[in-house]
């Protein structure tokens, strides 16, 4: 019989040893990338680990998407990398240790942050984010995942523009990085009962082991020995230019966290042919920030990365995101010595195999069937997260260049169709949007001067969208009105009757028939 266990889902059936696996996994792979991020950012390697830890267990927990990993990211690693250098700035004599309380503050408001954007449910903003947004937001971070492993093809990854491995280290590590990406490769073929990602690291640390192999290993990188983390208030001043100088910081780690998290969210739902909830995730990640900045965690956000792995592995339920930060913490507490013998060209061939997964490679085959200006979209979203490594900038550079390419595609689609009825009124059916960019469209529809003296505009295909569109049906009426012709505007809205103020006593507004607009309803 399978063996299934239940978590907190009691609908959903959950097998018990693909979880574990998965888990074990998940945190093997945590462990480097939490080392590095902390790195990136210029602190312990031990508020990384300890911030993997945190936010995998908490957001496994409360999440609002079942096996999605959240952990230390380089993302958020950039945005405290700034205020480093803002905080040396304004003290030269700062110490890594101080710098480490602010990092904790500001990981902690901005926790709250997103707590608030939860409340409000604001991840329905997730729906403003076009597909080639996400396309381009991939495969730039499949990028940067695949060229964050190149350093490790250096003599010493821990130091800047370290030489490349010449001779036999080189032609070792390739090998069992190549190796590596074999098993993952082909061991799905053979069976799936057991996780390829572990089982390529457990062959090749046997490898290396057994031959006495030569070969740098996780230790090389840093110690990640320790003990649980004692949760703590941060000692910084509070007063209010400390304040001033964290917010901004705090402001962007949230909007990152978010950005990244939630796609991910989606990500994960078109994979698994389900649905998770945005605004609970928010909940989730606020408060595993919090909590984080207290327990001495840098933070984060989901990881795409770590995220496909788990369920490239078979998991579907949150018990393996709960199993791999509770995995990472006992490798921290006692088996540290263990943890720092895996061979990093296993690690570093799985995260390249992860890079090859993430990318969206149908994006490539879009390319003579999608708009130009998708393609566009698609390629700058991409170099932006490739260059700047700022996740948060390039979603948002990619939403404003589709919406942009949106009101002018819809500009040019306002439609009138004219007719003159047997009482000689002439009538013009309006039909597409109407709003700041198709006004000059709609104003060159009329014929004022050649109408004839009452005249109907029925929107009943058509909407009136803002304060542009507002002021040019203001217009409109008036220019008939120094004619001496009579307009009757039919099927508008009731917002906006109210702003059409200054043309009140030359309109007809057919109430009755004025439709009624649905808002989608939110759900956390």
């Amino acid at each position: 019989m399978k063996k299934v266990f239940n978590l907190f889902d009691f609908k959903q059936k959950v097998d018990y040893k693909i979880e574990i696996m998965s888990g074990l996994t998940v945190a093997l792979a945590l462990v480097p990338e939490a080392i590095a991020f902390a790195l990136l950012a210029g602190l312990s390697p031990l508020t990384g680990l300890y911030a993997a830890f945190i936010m995998g267990l908490v957001t496994s927990i409360l999440g609002g998407r079942p096996g999605m990993i959240s952990g230390a990211t380089g993302a958020v690693a950039v945005v405290f990398s700034g205020l480093i250098v803002t905080l040396k700035a304004a003290n030269p004599n700062i110490t890594i240790d101080e710098i480490t309380q602010y990092v904790f503050v500001t990981v902690i408001l901005a926790g709250i942050i997103q707590i608030i954007a939860g409340a409000l449910k604001l991840g329905k903003l997730m729906r403003l984010v076009p597909h080639p947004v996400i396309f381009g937001f991939v495969n730039g971070l499949a990028i940067i995942i695949f060229m964050s492993q190149l350093p490790q093809f250096t003599v010493d990854s821990t130091i800047d523009d370290a030489p490349w491995m010449q001779g036999q280290q080189l032609y070792v590590f390739l090998g069992l990085v190549i190796l590596t990406i074999i098993i993952i490769w082909g061991l799905p073929k053979l069976t799936k009962a057991f996780p390829a990602g572990l089982a390529a690291i457990l062959v090749i640390f046997g490898i290396v082991y057994f031959f006495d192999i030569d070969t740098s290993t996780v230790g090389d990188i840093a110690s990640v020995s320790g003990s649980f983390p004692i949760p703590s208030i941060p000692t910084i001043p509070f007063t209010l230019d400390t304040f001033i100088t964290i917010l901004p910081y705090s402001a962007i780690v949230a909007g990152v966290g978010l950005i990244e998290s939630l796609l991910t969210l989606n990500i994960i739902d078109e994979i698994t042919e389900t649905r998770g909830h945005g605004n609970k995730e928010a909940v989730a990640q606020g408060t595993a920030n919090v909590l984080s900045g207290f327990f001495l965690g840098m933070g984060g956000c989901a990881m795409l990365g770590q995220s496909l792995i788990n369920i490239s592995s078979g998991s579907r339920a949150r018990l393996s995101g709960i199993v791999a930060a509770l995995a990472l913490l006992a490798f921290v507490m006692f088996g540290a010595s263990i943890i720092e013998q895996l061979p990093m060209a296993a690690l570093t061939g799985l995260m390249i195999m992860v890079a090859i997964g993430t990318f969206e490679w149908a994006s490539l085959k879009t390319f003579k069937r999608m708009p130009k200006s998708d393609i566009l979209v698609m390629v700058l979203v991409t170099g932006v997260t490739v260059v700047l490594h700022n996740l948060a900038l390039a979603v948002l550079v990619g939403v404003i260049i589709a919406a942009l390419v949106f009101a002018w595609d819809n500009a040019k689609r306002i439609r009138a169709r004219k007719h003159i009825d047997e009482n000689g009124v002439k009538h013009y059916e309006i039909y597409g949007p109407l709003f700041f960019g198709s006004t000059t469209v709609f104003n060159d529809k009329f014929d004022v001067l050649n109408d004839p003296d009452e005249v109907i505009i029925d929107f009943k295909e058509s909407r009136v969208v803002d304060m542009s569109a507002i002021e040019t049906l203001n217009k409109i009426t008036e220019r008939y009105m120094k004619v001496g012709k009579k307009v009757h505007l039919k099927h508008l809205s009731p917002d906006c009757r109210n702003l059409l103020k200054n043309a009140e006593e030359i309109i007809d507004v057919n109430v009755i028939e004025d439709p009624t607009y649905k808002v989608v309803s939110d759900q956390v």
